[in-house]
């Protein structure tokens, strides 16, 4: 708000008065209470931006000195390398001869599709429950919908065991999204480990004998 403070002159010369001088004064107190005010608004209405993470659930430590030998029919290998390319392989490179890479993509009929192949058994019986609990007559706790679900994924014995594998070229958003689709796919058993000098040679190959094609990563879901 401004304040016109009034001087009046002093005495009259010749009968006439003299000009009153006027000075200005801005009172600040208005457009302080109006800052604290939109301050308050802003912070109490702007939303803050969450961290993104992504949980990963990682199996207990295995107790037994003598645990049983992985079956190798059951073994896929994927492997992550630069411009977004993937590869897999099955089994394990214990002897030769050794299997041939094959590349693929992330699109829902690339790593997707081939997980699904490998575990169609364990897919169905997750979503089969997941169908119960939403459909069914009776209403299932979420806690035990969880319970019944690892107690399927721990009875498996034919789904695959997937080995994910990044070279130092290949994109983190690469393995957010290999990790997704294990998720998608109910993957009983995963985990992330690092490449051999055999898988690194086998790329090697695979890149000198593939086309230099961009590879499709549209990920539909």
């Amino acid at each position: 708000m401004a304040e016109i403070v009034q001087n009046e002159g002093g005495g009259h010369k010749k009968g006439k008065r003299r000009p009153k001088k006027h000075s200005t004064h801005i009172d600040m107190t208005p457009m302080v209470d109006l800052a604290c005010l939109l301050l308050t608004f802003f912070m109490l209405t702007t939303a803050f931006a969450k961290p993104k993470v992504m949980e990963i659930v990682l199996p207990d430590k295995i107790k037994d000195p003598h645990p049983e030998p992985i079956p190798k029919y059951r073994v896929v290998n994927i492997l992550l390398d630069e411009n977004d390319r993937v590869y897999y392989y099955n089994g394990m490179l214990d002897k030769p001869p050794y299997p041939e890479l094959t590349e693929t993509n992330y699109s829902k009929d690339g790593i997707r599709k081939l997980i699904l192949n490998r575990n169609k058994l364990l897919f169905k019986t997750v979503d089969s429950l997941n169908t119960e609990a939403i459909k069914g007559k009776k209403i299932i706790p979420i806690d035990t919908l969880k319970k019944m679900i690892r107690a399927a994924k721990k009875k498996d014995k034919s789904g695959p065991i997937v080995l994910i594998k990044a070279t130092d070229k290949a994109k983190y958003k690469n393995m957010v999204d290999v990790i997704d689709e294990m998720a998608i796919c109910n993957v009983a058993i995963y985990s992330i480990v690092d490449l051999n000098k055999q898988e690194k040679k086998l790329l090697e190959d695979a890149k000198k004998n593939a086309p230099i094609t961009a590879p499709i990563n549209n990920k539909k879901k």
